[in-house]
């Protein structure tokens, strides 16, 4: 399983994202590594295909899809949540992403 966060140097919300990503993780008993990709640039994002940040990639995949038409750009990314939008996905969201992927059989490839 190939995990990455892709993420802009001002981006208030990548760390934690991180944290809870690397908790998300652990609860699910997930031994994976987690990548930080940078993108600082216009270009950066457009080869990155980078909606935001943090955006959580699993097997680059986005945890959170967003629509064909989103926009690749510099910026932070916005998540609706049960709590409101917020800067990054909940703990909650995070593991039920992480338990799809698996149950598609993202953890027999570890």
């Amino acid at each position: 399983m190939e995990i990455e966060i892709l993420y802009f140097d001002r981006c208030p919300s990548y760390l934690e994202a991180e944290k809870a990503l690397r908790e998300a993780l652990a609860r699910e008993d997930i031994q994976a590594e987690v990548e930080l990709v940078s993108a600082n640039t216009d270009e950066e994002a457009q080869r990155l295909r980078f909606p935001g940040s943090p955006t959580i990639r699993v097997d680059g995949e986005d945890l959170s899809p967003l629509p064909e038409q989103a926009a690749y750009t510099l910026g932070c990314r916005m998540y609706s949540t049960s709590e409101g939008l917020r800067g990054l996905p909940t703990p909650e969201m995070i593991e039920e992403a992480l338990r799809t992927k698996e149950g598609a059989g993202a953890k027999g490839s570890l």
